[in-house]
């Protein structure tokens, strides 16, 4: 179990490259282009491995988890980063492990466990300690954007495990990818400014999220997704960016004072409680 919580969190941690890549590589103000550049490509390539066709009750399940785990939330997503600092974009992210909670305290009837509880408010304090500045701009549909986008993606994850079916891996992320791409298409079509040139730092950048960041790193997300506890999986989130702000740290020399240094670790600890509350107990 532990080996596949580490791999499982190979994914949020390369999602937490997506700021500096985007940043550095990509062409700037083109977040539908980014985003379908990113899923459409992806879900392309993981189809073609798996070679596999769903079942016709399969399809509305499909449809359903590509437009909560990709495409409505990929345009929240970038609607909050274009309208809120990355840190409080990020802090109301961080209620996912507790929206999990609720939601299976809601539906299950199954109370969340009080560690697990606490872990997880002491995990929002820290994002907020380590990402919140003073000068952060309250923007009402950028907040809203970011909670909706939280909410969907709890909604995904929660579905995606109960409707998981015989479906390859690779054929059940492919298929969502692919269908979330398409969707995208008009809005970055008629949304997005036209990309005039593709230089080679684009090219690189859009095949690095594209491959790395979604082809990989979702199928190693849902792959975990399938046997891990989903609040665990939620947990796990958190450590994108965790990773976004290392990677500021090391590659763009963005320092981290001591205040922030204390929300990361608080930030860490609160992923490893949950992970250790929730991993399945064993006799004897």
């Amino acid at each position: 179990m532990a080996l596949l919580i580490l791999v499982t969190a190979i994914a949020p941690t390369l999602w937490g490259t997506t700021y500096i890549v985007t940043t550095e590589l990509l062409p700037p103000d083109r977040p539908f282009i980014a985003a379908c550049l990113r899923l459409l490509p992806a879900g392309i390539i993981l189809l073609l491995i798996s070679r596999h066709i769903p079942l016709r009750s399969e399809w509305p399940r499909i449809i359903i988890l590509a437009i909560l785990n990709f495409a409505i939330f990929h345009v929240l997503l970038f609607t909050a980063a274009y309208r809120l600092p990355g840190g409080l974009a990020a802090v109301v992210g961080a209620i996912q492990p507790l929206l999990m909670m609720f939601l299976i305290w809601f539906v299950d009837g199954r109370k969340p466990a009080h560690i697990a509880l606490i872990a997880s408010i002491f995990g929002v304090l820290g994002m907020a300690v380590l990402l919140l500045s003073p000068n952060s701009t309250w923007d009402f549909i950028g907040i809203m954007a970011a909670a909706t986008g939280a909410v969907l993606m709890t909604c995904g994850i929660f579905l995606a495990r109960r409707w998981r079916t015989d479906m390859p891996l690779l054929a059940f992320t492919g298929w969502q990818l692919f269908i979330a791409g398409i969707l995208l298409v008009p809005l970055a079509w008629f949304i997005d400014p036209p990309l005039s040139q593709l230089t080679s730092n684009h090219i690189l950048g859009y095949g690095y999220l594209s491959i790395v960041g979604t082809a990989l790193a979702y199928t190693l997300w849902f792959n975990g997704i399938a046997r891990i506890s989903p609040v665990a999986i939620s947990s796990l989130g958190l450590l994108s960016p965790i990773s976004a702000v290392i990677i500021g740290w090391v590659v763009l020399s963005e320092s981290i004072t001591g205040i922030a240094l204390i929300g990361l670790i608080a930030v860490l600890l609160s992923v490893l409680t949950v992970q250790w509350v929730m991993a399945p107990k064993t006799n004897g």
